[in-house]
């Protein structure tokens, strides 16, 4: 509590004094603005000057790794990653996050209440069984009669672990020996010796308080811990059921990541205290083993495991989950299809978080170049391999509506990254800051890239629109004729579309219109990327201030810790593209009973489902970016950034893919695709035009998106399908 209070207050400090300093900077910025006014400039010049110093950024880092990522962050066409990749100086973390870190071997003073809504939970989720086992296997002991000593020791612990807020397990330092002891009373003063010797045994005593030094008694006589029968007879049967309780407990609180501190109290409890001798000595001096307060932590979603955030940890399972079923049941005798989809479309999200990870270690790790090369290469790898097998398992089985689920989904990724992302950060971050700002001259040069992107690749479609024949499958009049030439009177069509392969439109017109925007998209995206990244780089206007006290972290590139490597980002990369082809290989083969759905259209699928899921790290690292009132790298950079990839640079590489390899993908888009998509690009390029934003306008923008995923709801499916 007390730890949590200071943090509080010191983020409170320092949002006073950024607040301080802007006061400060729009002083001397309106005092400038009155001395150009009266030398005779124009009340423009000092706008713009203005919006200049409005839009400049700082950005403090420790190294010139994270100076590298956080430029990055700014850079158009480079993946924005919000997690470190340099270890940070412990040193320098808040008291809330070297809270997250510390061992449970510290007796801590402490003066708030243990009776919290995490240890009451505790009881209630692990402390009622855990006691409970600690009860029958102390039984257990004393049935053996050797092991009476143990089952002493298990009922101690029974009372311990119904409640171990407040209490501590010591043990018993001598001064020729070491023992183990557990108090079951709170030990807030007690003294710690850090005196190990070889010999060791194991007493129970109560915490130790202040006073005068106890005389040492003389020590019993007893055999060595390996020498008594005691000892394997507790090995061979209370030990196991123990390390099995402790195992399960510590796997499902890791699991549920608040409750970290459990998994911490079971592991140290199965890996040092069951394995000590249970004797009982009286007198002497102790250290901690084992002391815990609180069971639950609601800020463990900041805990990382060498970088790597704890969620990306927990669901790393899942994975390997779905290809072990998915490969080796393949009559789904222990799984259905639902169930085989859903496992390898979770997967993705894991990896692409360790993607991610990945293209920012050696992004920030390298020069531009070779930062852009791996963003442009690696950044749509999850979407490229999911839609390209796809589309070879829609070819060999002949199954067209596999090709209409990759539109959607392209689509469905287009409307999320413009919409969607940008929206729900707008009012995360509106709702903490009343109104943000961001710099309207790179959010230019995005948007119009935006415009150019969905122009070249929907421009197929609405030429073949202007010249293609409308078909209808079946037409019958008003007097129930069929469409023969002699019937009169209105008729009703069904299945009409632009007949574009029997004749020699598509083949001498569109076609070479697709390969013709195919090659000029990627050759706009590569432009774009030279005018921000060289050219015109100032446009993003970020200045860095290194800081870092700690001597082990110099701001160089040789002085810091890197969590990945660039060798072992690129591994990691190759590793986590081949699992997402075989979880994608998995996710379409058991697609099909998803997409036979009678009451949800196929189109509904693959806009939310299939275009949303990869996108998930993007989501948080957004809401983060918000939160800290950072929404420039949200509003357009991110959004803007992936829709633009998705245009100028996934779906040429289907198109080509397909010039290679004949799968029936054909760059013609429904008409419901193609006017959301132009819709979307009009409502949020008006949106930006002012540089600001608040929690309004992205209300606006998540609810014209989920109105667009209402349609595709109610809308039918793909004909044929």
């Amino acid at each position: 509590e007390m730890s949590l209070s200071s943090t509080r207050s010191s983020d409170s400090t320092s949002r006073r004094r950024k607040t301080a300093e802007q006061s400060q900077g729009e002083r001397i910025m309106f005092l400038v603005c009155v001395m150009l006014v009266a030398a005779g400039a124009s009340r423009h010049v000092c706008e713009e000057s203005w919006e200049e110093i409005q839009s400049k950024r700082t950005i403090r880092v420790e190294n010139e790794v994270e100076a590298n990522k956080l430029v990055n962050n700014y850079r158009f066409g480079f993946r924005k990653w919000k997690s470190h990749v340099t270890a940070r100086p412990f040193e320098e973390r808040s008291d809330v996050v070297k809270e997250l870190y510390s061992e449970l071997n510290v007796i801590k003073p402490h003066s708030g209440h243990f009776i919290t809504c995490g240890n009451l939970a505790y009881v209630l989720l692990f402390g009622w069984w855990i006691s409970l086992a600690y009860f029958l296997v102390g039984i257990l002991m004393f049935i053996t009669v050797i092991g009476l000593p143990y089952g002493k020791l298990c009922w101690k612990l029974c009372c311990y672990f119904l409640w171990p807020f407040g209490n501590t397990i010591h043990e018993v330092l001598l001064l020729l020996s070491l023992f183990s002891v557990l108090c079951c009373e709170e030990a807030p003063d007690c003294e710690c010796s850090l005196e190990t010797v070889e010999d060791s045994s194991s007493v129970l005593l109560p915490s130790a308080t202040e006073g005068p030094a106890p005389e040492v008694p003389e020590r019993p006589p007893r055999a060595p811990y390996w020498h008594r029968l005691s000892t394997y007879i507790w090995l061979l049967l209370g030990f196991p059921p123990l390390a099995v309780v402790h195992s399960l407990v510590c796997f499902v609180s890791w699991i549920l990541v608040f409750t970290i501190p459990v998994a911490k109290m079971s592991a140290q409890t199965v890996g040092v205290i069951l394995l000590l001798p249970p004797e009982d000595h009286q007198g002497y001096e102790t250290r901690a083993l084992l002391c815990c307060y609180h069971a639950a932590n609601w800020y463990y979603y900041k805990y990382t495991v060498d970088g790597i955030n704890v969620f990306a940890v927990n669901l790393l399972p899942i994975v390997i989950v779905a290809l072990v079923v998915g490969y080796i049941d393949r009559e789904n005798q222990f799984a259905s299809s639902d169930v085989k989809f859903a496992t390898a479309i979770s997967s993705i999200i894991p990896l692409s978080y360790y993607i991610g990870m990945g293209i920012a270690s050696i992004a920030a790790q390298s020069n531009f170049a070779v930062g852009a090369v791996v963003n442009a290469t690696f950044g749509s790898i999850t979407e490229l391999t999911f839609y390209i097998t796809a589309l070879l398992r829609g070819h060999r089985a002949a199954n067209p509506c596999l090709q209409e689920v990759v539109k959607a989904a392209l689509t469905g990724t287009l409307l999320g990254c413009i919409l969607f992302i940008p929206g729900i950060c707008m009012i995360i971050g509106g709702l903490k800051h009343s109104e943000q700002r961001f710099n309207s001259r790179s959010a230019g040069v995005s948007s119009a890239l935006l415009f150019i992107s969905v122009g070249g690749v929907f421009a197929p479609t609405l030429f073949s629109k202007a010249y293609g024949n409308l078909v209808c499958d079946a037409c019958t009049n008003a007097t129930g004729g069929n469409g023969s030439s002699n019937a009169s009177g209105p008729f009703v069509c069904h299945n009409c579309h632009y007949d574009l392969k029997n004749g020699t439109l598509f083949r001498d017109h569109i076609q070479p219109l697709v390969y013709t925007v195919s090659a000029l998209l990627p050759t706009a995206y590569i432009i774009g990327l030279i005018f921000t990244l060289k050219t015109h780089s100032h446009i993003y206007n970020i200045h860095i201030e290194k800081f870092g006290c700690h001597p082990s972290y110099l701001i160089s590139l040789t002085g810091t810790v890197v969590h990945w490597s660039r060798w072992r980002s690129l591994l990691i990369l190759i590793a986590a593209t081949v699992l997402t082809s075989a979880c994608a290989d998995l996710a379409t083969e058991h697609i099909q009973p998803i997409l036979n759905q009678p009451n949800v259209s196929q189109y509904f699928i693959g806009v939310t489902v299939l275009a949303m899921i990869p996108e998930i790290p993007e989501i948080v690292n957004g809401i983060q970016f918000a939160l800290q009132n950072n929404i420039s790298l949200r509003s357009l950079e991110v959004g803007s950034c992936i829709a633009v990839q998705v245009c100028m640079l996934q779906i040429p590489i289907l198109v080509f893919f397909n010039a290679f390899c004949d799968v029936g993908f054909v760059l013609l888009f429904s008409d419901q695709h193609l006017w959301a998509s132009i819709f979307s690009v009009i409502l949020v390029n008006y949106i930006f035009m002012d540089g600001k934003s608040d929690y309004f306008q992205g209300t606006a923008l998540v609810v014209v998106y989920l109105i667009l995923l209402a349609l595709y709801y109610f809308a039918p499916s793909p004909s044929g399908c």
